[in-house]
């Protein structure tokens, strides 16, 4: 990407945009505005040292957007309401679905290129598979409010006869890696499951009551927080077909699996516990997720996905053990230390 473009990325302070604002410094990209809701502490260090021009509230961004005159040469639209156990769908259809009509409509009427959160939560029980195919959109059957969001906004977004110049919803699957530690129990199952072994020695998981599975042998399509960022950019630089991308790695895995090779990360013995699902999202939870990638490989994205054991490796060792943040200065990666609390909760 050319460094003297100017791109609006939001929820910036989040988990997964700030380590987008972190991967675009390292390419030499600091001409970036940042909004979100900068009110909540815990997510400061999130953006520590990055470089940018400026922070916009997310409540009045879009009064930001009328007096501004200078160029903006795309839009990461990644703030959302994330909590898949709240299940009050207003809470999820203000920031999910409006807000984002509202920034689609500005990217139409202004011919600003967005790349925006879809989820791999639209999916519901993957009934109709894990196909990011338009035709089978309306039909999905999301399990939650927050899948609902989402998908009733891609619905709507396929819908636009006016659109902006290239539009690409990216559906992440189970994504994972720094700069997660504010999210409490909202962060991945490979942060909770690092608390507990360093906590006790073990590491729980839910016991399956499916008949297809064994306890353990849930599957989910894990994906490097590095590998996501990677993809949004790749797509919003080469701008291919407009629509929805998968972002997982084509390749689901064992929660034994994560477990495996977390333990071996630590280069402990490995023990896992298994406890009951509790009843009330047993009938909200998924056995397995895996993307089919194909579209994306076919629009031309080249970068092989980071393997489970590698991105458990890289952010075990070299952040959850420091309990570090990754930061960036004058494009040389350092890190930051961070006192991260230790909790002992459980997530799939």
């Amino acid at each position: 990407m050319q460094s003297n473009k100017t791109y609006v990325i939001t929820g910036a302070a989040g988990f997964i945009a700030s380590y987008l604002v972190g991967f675009l410094n390292r390419q030499g990209i600091d001409h970036l505005i940042l909004v979100d809701d900068f009110s909540r502490t815990d997510k400061e260090a999130n953006l520590s040292d990055k470089k940018y021009l400026q922070k916009i509230e997310r409540s009045v961004f879009f009064d930001w957007l009328k007096t501004n005159t200078s160029p903006i040469d795309g839009i990461f639209h990644l703030g959302a309401r994330t909590d898949t156990t709240e299940m009050n769908y207003a809470i999820h259809e203000e920031l999910n679905v409006v807000y984002s009509q509202r920034i689609w409509n500005w990217c139409a009427e202004n011919n600003i290129p967005l790349v925006y959160a879809s989820s791999a939560a639209t999916y519901g029980n993957g009934e109709l598979g894990y196909v990011d195919n338009h035709d089978i959109v309306a039909q999905l059957k999301p399990l939650n409010p927050y899948g609902a969001s989402k998908n009733n906004f891609d619905i709507w977004a396929l819908k636009q006869s006016v659109t902006p110049p290239f539009f690409a919803g990216v559906k992440f699957f189970n994504v994972y890696g720094p700069n997660e530690y504010h999210k409490g129990r909202m962060a991945s199952v490979i942060m909770h499951a690092f608390n507990q072994i360093q906590s006790k020695g073990s590491m729980t998981l839910f016991r399956s009551h499916h008949p297809d599975f064994k306890d353990g042998e849930q599957i989910r399509d894990f994906i490097y927080v590095k590998d996501i960022v990677s993809i949004c950019v790749w797509l919003m630089e080469n701008q291919p077909s407009n629509g929805l991308y998968n972002a997982g790695t084509g390749q689901g895995r064992t929660f034994v699996d994560l477990a495996k090779a977390l333990f071996t990360a630590l280069e402990k013995p490995t023990d896992i516990q298994f406890v009951e699902t509790p009843i009330d999202i047993r009938d909200k939870y998924q056995y397995f997720t895996q993307a089919d990638t194909n579209k994306l490989r076919a629009a031309g994205y080249p970068t092989p996905f980071t393997s489970l054991e590698d991105g458990i490796k890289e952010y075990v060792t070299e952040y959850l053990l420091m309990h570090t943040y990754v930061l960036f200065r004058n494009h040389r990666l350092i890190l930051l230390v961070y006192h991260l609390c230790v909790g002992v909760s459980h997530r799939h």
